[in-house]
């Protein structure tokens, strides 16, 4: 079972992480490791778009001379939870702070910008909404306090269970401040999995009690390219890891044995992206395959200030591969659950960078907050759901500047996303995921001005926004939600599938007790698990994870909250 080598299949932060453990915990070489991978950061990326002229960012649909920067999602922290994230980030150099470990990096810029949201949600004609009041009746209360009190040993009552199944006799749920901030903290949708909503109300139940100021939340000093990835490529490479980029493995070769239950990877079959060509990598018995299973952003489109994001109906590199090896054996989970349903997990966002700081100030005076650190999200003023309820039309993070560490000092990167991008913009007659970066920056600025009425609103200062604009960047991501789709326990493979001798899972997509998706933190952990059962370390040496739901005090804060 111990192995000497390692293939990872994929070079995001689970894989990585795995190959870190290996080197410092497993005391292997880093001349043992070779990643097979289209790019070198998987979901968290960030970049300047003139850099970005390759498959990645899109060559469908090319987005030649542009300027400008672009980061598909953003990335919020808790260093209460994501102790393995800690953990991994305290064994690299940072990237950008000389004498600093990656975690240290971060601790010590977030020491400095604490955050402290003061409009998590706005309304037109309301403003700044008291998120501290969250709205809950004594029937939803009910039904949260029976998810949260729901014993881990009978989380499969929620099997294929929606959270609006859960709450089907309860649709004032979802028009509660709780929901609204919870939804969009976390990218929650209705048709999303109720057993998924359980483990984040067990895991984040002390958010429950700060959620309106997201004053638990931490971030990196840039954007998570260059403070969480960078570090990790600068190190595995230093380390002599094996990058072998711009493949996309299709396909596998299994032992063949009489049972056909045995799981063991004799050889992968990968298509070089550039030139096109196919070879096949074969694997021995001494090679572990670790294979990130699935991405939430594969098959994800770019388009630029005048052109939306084309939808790409790719079903993934990642997940073609995993549904690959459900075809040869029956207990490593179903890929469709996840990437079937496209209503289910796509988004939209955007990259808005500008050449002064008057957009950014405008949204200072505004939300009446310095920039860094805030999540805001615009409710509708009109009915936009199915069931005619009003919900949130977009939300925004307006980092701390500099964003990027290219970034000039008069620019402002601002960031934004859609979670139901078929929805009809209020300002920009068309549903968002048509909308070019331009429109997007057009609804923005007309989302702003619904909370920010009276003379020398910043209605009146749009043209000269729309001047400040150096790119406003779409992207279109069909399965950015897909960890969240309704599923079963069993729908994921497990870290270490039953009778594999040779080949781990690893990311959002691998099923692992109490942790909760869409998040560092269980990618880091999947990782881990990976590396240690493959260089034969006792799983008792991983990193001890908290359990706040069996904390009383913090169960008691988040009781009281229940009832504000």
């Amino acid at each position: 079972m111990v192995k000497t080598k390692a293939i990872m299949i994929g070079a995001g932060l689970a894989n990585m992480a795995s190959a870190v453990y290996l080197i410092q915990e497993a005391h292997w070489s880093g001349n043992q490791i070779t990643f097979y991978s289209i790019d070198d950061h998987g979901s968290n990326d960030g970049d300047e778009v003139k850099y970005a002229k390759d498959d990645y960012w899109n060559k469908n649909h090319p987005t030649e001379n542009q300027e400008g920067y672009i980061a598909r999602g953003g990335r919020m922290l808790n260093y209460r939870t994501y102790v393995d994230l800690m953990d991994l980030l305290g064994r690299i150099p940072s990237a950008t702070e000389t004498g600093m470990t990656a975690a240290a990096d971060t601790r010590e810029f977030d020491a400095r910008h604490r955050t402290f949201d003061k409009a998590r949600l706005m309304q037109g004609g309301k403003g700044i909404i008291d998120g501290g009041k969250l709205g809950l009746n004594n029937k939803d209360r009910a039904l949260l306090t029976k998810l949260i009190l729901m014993p881990d040993d009978q989380e499969e009552r929620l099997d294929n269970v929606t959270i609006a199944d859960y709450f089907n006799e309860d649709p004032h749920m979802f028009q509660t401040n709780f929901w609204y901030m919870w939804e969009t903290t976390f990218a929650f949708r209705i048709q999303s999995s109720a057993q998924e909503l359980r483990r984040y109300m067990h895991q984040m139940i002390y958010e429950f009690t700060q959620i309106e100021h997201l004053v638990g939340v931490n971030r990196t000093r840039y954007n998570q390219y260059e403070s969480i990835m960078l570090p990790l490529v600068n190190y595995l490479k230093d380390q002599g890891c094996n990058f072998v980029l711009n493949r996309r493995v299709t396909d596998w070769h299994f032992k063949e044995t009489p049972l056909q239950d045995e799981i063991t990877v004799t050889g992968l079959v990968m298509t070089n992206t550039e030139t096109g060509e196919e070879e096949t990598v074969d694997v021995d018995e001494q090679t572990a395959v670790i294979f990130t299973n699935g991405s939430i952003t594969d098959s994800a489109t770019m388009g630029d200030f005048n052109t939306p994001a084309a939808e790409n109906m790719d079903y993934g590199a990642a997940s073609s591969l995993w549904k690959k090896a459900t075809e040869h054996f029956y207990n490593l989970g179903n890929p469709d659950k996840f990437f079937a349903d496209r209503n289910a997990s796509e988004w939209s966002s955007f990259t808005l960078t500008t050449k002064n700081h008057l957009l950014l100030n405008e949204i200072t005076r505004i939300t009446t907050q310095v920039p860094g650190n805030a999540l805001n999200s615009f409710l509708s003023t009109t009915p936009i759901t199915d069931l005619g309820q009003k919900d949130v039309n977009m939300s925004i993070v307006v980092h701390h500047q500099p964003h990027f560490t290219t970034q000039k000092p008069n620019e402002s990167v601002i960031w934004g996303y859609f979670l139901y991008p078929r929805r009809h913009g209020e300002f920009v007659d068309k549903p968002y995921i048509k909308m070019t970066g331009k429109e997007m920056a057009e609804e923005l600025i007309g989302q702003l001005s619904k909370v920010d009425p009276g003379p020398g609103n910043i209605m009146t200062k749009k043209a000269d926004i729309m001047d400040s604009i150096i790119n406003c960047i779409p992207v279109y991501m069909p399965y950015a939600s897909a960890l969240f789709n309704n599923r079963a326990k069993t729908d994921r493979p497990n870290v270490i599938p039953n009778h594999s001798t040779n080949l781990a899972f690893t990311g959002e997509f691998a099923e692992q007790p109490y942790q909760m998706v869409f998040t560092e933190q269980s990618a880091v952990r999947s990782g881990e698990i990976a590396a240690y059962h493959f260089a034969g370390i006792p799983m008792s040496k991983l990193v001890h994870n908290p359990r706040y739901d069996k904390d009383l005090k913090t169960l008691a804060k988040a009781t009281k909250k229940l009832f504000s």
